[in-house]
C-alpha cells in the first residue's frame, strides 16, 4: 500500500477519499489534512465527480486529531491556538460545505475530530462493532466543530460531549441521529457506495440546489455565528494552563498518551 496519507479513487461517479495511516490508526497530521483538501478540490472541479465518499484504511476510520503532533508541537497562547484550531476547524468543515453530497463510511474507531469529521458529512454509515465519541472534555481540550448540537437533539449532545465517553457503540448513535445506517462489519464501504449511487442517479444540479438549501436553514439559524462562538471557546480551553492540563500535556509529551491517560484516571478517581 502506498505510504501517502491519503488515497483517492473514483467508482461509478463518486470520488473516494481514503485516509491512509493505518499504524497510526488514521489519525490526522498536517500532512493528511493538506492532502485531503486538495483531493476534496480534485472532486470538486471534476464533473464527472458527483458524490464523496471518505473512509479509512486498515483498523479504524479514524482516531481523530493526531496528538503526538500536537504535543510536539507544544502550542502556547490563544493566537497560537487559534490559528491551529482554525485550520483543524476548516479542515473538517470542508465536508460540510462541499457543495458535492459527502458520505462518511466508519469503521472500528471514530473518534474525536473523526467524529465531528463524520457529523460535517451529509450521511454517515457505520459498521455494528464501530466505536465512536467525543473524549476531548476528558484531555482538558475543546471541540473544534461543535455540530452535535446541529446534528442531534440538545440532551444527545450534552450526553455526547459532556461526559467524554468515546465507546459509545454505533447502535446508540443511530439512536441519537448520528448515523443514517449500521450495518455488518466490511460492509461500511459499500454500503456507502450504495447510498452515493442513488444520489448520483439523480439529477446532479437538483442535489447540490437541495443540499445547498438545507445547509441555508441553518445558517439561517446562525449556525456559523454559534461554530465560531464555540471555535473561541475551544481556543481558551487549549491555551488554559490549568496545573492538570499542564501535568497531563507534560505526561503525554515524556511518556506517552497512555501514560498521561492513566494519571487522568487516577487524578479523577476512575
Amino acid at each position: 500500500m502506498s505510504d501517502a496519507p491519503i488515497l483517492t479513487g473514483v467508482q461509478d461517479r463518486t470520488g473516494i477519499l481514503t485516509f491512509n495511516r493505518p499504524e497510526v490508526l488514521n489519525a490526522f497530521n498536517a500532512d493528511l489534512i493538506a492532502a485531503t483538501h486538495a483531493a476534496m478540490d480534485g472532486f470538486l472541479s471534476d464533473p464527472q465527480v458527483l458524490a464523496v465518499v471518505v473512509h479509512g484504511a486498515g483498523r479504524c476510520f479514524s482516531a481523530g486529531f493526531d496528538m503526538k503532533e500536537g504535543a510536539a508541537r507544544n502550542t502556547r497562547g490563544e493566537a497560537a491556538w487559534r490559528e491551529v484550531l482554525t485550520t483543524d476547524f476548516d479542515f473538517v468543515m470542508q465536508f460540510w460545505d462541499s457543495p458535492k453530497p459527502t458520505i462518511a463510511a466508519a469503521h472500528g474507531f471514530c473518534i474525536g475530530g473523526a467524529l465531528e469529521l463524520l457529523m460535517a458529512c451529509d450521511l454517515a454509515v457505520a459498521g455494528d462493532s464501530t466505536v465512536l465519541g467525543a473524549p476531548e472534555v476528558r484531555f482538558g481540550s475543546g471541540i473544534v466543530a461543535m455540530l452535535a448540537p446541529y446534528v442531534t437533539g440538545p440532551k444527545q449532545a450534552k450526553e455526547l460531549l459532556l461526559t467524554g465517553d468515546d465507546r459509545m457503540t454505533a447502535r446508540r448513535c443511530y439512536e441519537m441521529g448520528l448515523l443514517n445506517r449500521v450495518v455488518p462489519d466490511g460492509m461500511e464501504l459499500e454500503s456507502a457506495l450504495a447510498l452515493a449511487r442513488q444520489i448520483t442517479g439523480a439529477s446532479a444540479t437538483s442535489v447540490q440546489q437541495t443540499k445547498a438549501a438545507v445547509n441555508r436553514s441553518y445558517e439561517l439559524a446562525r449556525m456559523r455565528e454559534s461554530l465560531a462562538e464555540a471555535l473561541e471557546a475551544a481556543v481558551r480551553i487549549e491555551a488554559d494552563e490549568s496545573p492538570e492540563r499542564v501535568e497531563f500535556n507534560r505526561l503525554r509529551k515524556d511518556k506517552g498518551l497512555k501514560a498521561a491517560l492513566e494519571w487522568r484516571n487516577r487524578y479523577r478517581g476512575d
